[in-house]
C-alpha cells in the first residue's frame, strides 16, 4: 500500500524544509561548483543523491529502529550531530571565515572522486539521518502492510526534492557569487545568517525534545 496523497503532500513540504536548511551537502556542492564548475557540482550532486538514498533504504528496512534500541545510541548520535553542526556554525561565524558563495581555491578532482566524496558527504550527513529517524516513521502505517515500500516511496520523494533544489543551487552558484562579490554587506549578512541558522539547529538537536516520540 502506498502512502495517501495527503501524507505525500505533507512529507513533501517537510522535505522542502530539509532542502533549504543549510548543511554539509549544500556547503560541499556550492564549494565544488564554484571551484570546478557546474559539471563537477552535478557529479558531486549525483553522489549526494545516492548517499541520501542509502540512508533512506537503511531507515525503511528498519535499521534505524534497531539502532535506537541500543542503549544510549540515539543520544550519542544526537549529540555528535549537534557538535558537528556547531562546528560548521563556528566556521561561518569565526573571524575571517569565508561565506557560502565565496570562491574557493580547491584542487580539481576526477569524476570518480567527486562522486565518492559527494556520496560520503550525504551518507555521513547527520541532518539527513536525523530527518529519516524523526520524520519518516510517523508517515508509515504499519497496519497497512508493505512498510518497506511505504518508506521507500517517501524517501524517494525526499531525495528527488532535495536533488532538484541542490541542482538549482549549483546552477545559480556562479551568479550568486558574482552578485555577492560586488555587495560586501550582503556577503557578510549571508555568512552570519548561515552561521546562526546552523547554531540554532545544533542547539535544537542538543537540547530539544522534538525527537523523543520516535522512541515510542
Amino acid at each position: 500500500m502506498m502512502p495517501s496523497l495527503q501524507s505525500l503532500l505533507v512529507f513533501a513540504a517537510l522535505s522542502v524544509g530539509l532542502a533549504v536548511t543549510p548543511g554539509p551537502n549544500m556547503l560541499y556542492l556550492v564549494s565544488r561548483a564554484l571551484a570546478q564548475g557546474t559539471r563537477a557540482g552535478l557529479i558531486s550532486l549525483a553522489g549526494c543523491a545516492f548517499g541520501s538514498a542509502a540512508i533512506m533504504i537503511c531507515a525503511a528496512a528498519g535499521i534505524t529502529a534497531a539502532l535506537l534500541a541500543i542503549p544510549y545510541a540515539w543520544d550519542a548520535m544526537r549529540l555528535g550531530g549537534a557538535a558537528y553542526l556547531a562546528w560548521l556554525a563556528w566556521q561561518c561565524l569565526r573571524p575571517g571565515a569565508e561565506p557560502l558563495f565565496a570562491p574557493r581555491d580547491l584542487p580539481r578532482e576526477p569524476d570518480g572522486k567527486l562522486f565518492a566524496v559527494g556520496f560520503a558527504t550525504a551518507a555521513l550527513n547527520p541532518k539527513v539521518a536525523l530527518f529519516y529517524i524523526a520524520v519518516l516513521p510517523p508517515f508509515i502505517d504499519a497496519s497497512a502492510g508493505h512498510v518497506l515500500l511505504q518508506g521507500a516511496a517517501l524517501g524517494t520523494l525526499q531525495v528527488v526534492i532535495c536533488a532538484i533544489f541542490d541542482a538549482l543551487l549549483i546552477y545559480g552558484a556562479a551568479g550568486a557569487a558574482r552578485f555577492l562579490a560586488t555587495r560586501p554587506v550582503w556577503l557578510a549578512a549571508q555568512r552570519y545568517v548561515l552561521g546562526v541558522a546552523l547554531a540554532l539547529i545544533a542547539a535544537k538537536l542538543a537540547f530539544g525534545d522534538g525527537f523523543r516520540g520516535v522512541r515510542g
